[in-house]
């Protein structure tokens, strides 16, 4: 549900959806119309087909436990790199970066990274540099932590420099400062 929607907006869907199929099993007998309605309301409703599709599969191959490496969760229908990183270092604590648009802003603005943003080039650059950073233990916390500070602190369009807890070290602000 959280892909590329907003925690607030969740927030109202996740506990009645949750109540309707509080088992991957229910979930995955449900029939297909029934999730879609469920689903009213938070748009992009391939990824309710997607996430129908993927505990179907879980469940009749798995016996309904969820993959926790990110090749295995990578292999089911909608999931892609950012969301096997994510469930597989929040859910299960693999050491896995996780990489949304706020995380990759991070850590192209602290590490000085130049280049388009969303090009391939820059992506490859940002996932490898996640993968170096992201500790062993706590793999979870660290992305929570990065995704947070670019959705609250490090955000787009008005960066809060004087309260961000990286701004000693970040390449960004230090090339702004010299210009000014």
């Amino acid at each position: 549900m959280l892909q590329q929607t907003q925690v607030a907006r969740v927030v109202e869907f996740y506990p009645r959806f949750l109540q309707r199929y509080p088992t991957l099993e229910d979930l995955a007998s449900a029939p297909a119309h029934a999730v879609r309605e469920s689903w009213q309301g938070l748009g992009y409703y391939a990824r309710a087909r997607n996430l129908h599709a993927a505990v179907r599969r879980i469940v009749a191959e798995s016996g309904g436990r969820v993959p926790q490496s990110t090749t295995e969760l990578g292999r089911l229908p909608g999931i892609g790199a950012y969301t096997a990183g994510a469930v597989s270092s929040l859910a299960f604590g693999t050491a896995v970066p996780a990489v949304d648009t706020n995380v990759a802003r991070v850590l192209g603005r602290v590490f000085g990274m130049r280049g388009a943003p969303r090009s391939a080039r820059r992506a490859r650059r940002i996932w490898a540099l996640a993968a170096a950073l992201v500790p062993v233990r706590r793999a979870g916390d660290w992305n929570q932590a990065l995704m947070d500070l670019g959705a609250l602190v490090c955000t787009a369009r008005a960066p809060r420099c004087p309260v961000c807890p990286v701004r000693g070290i970040c390449a960004l602000r230090a090339r702004t400062e010299r210009r000014s």
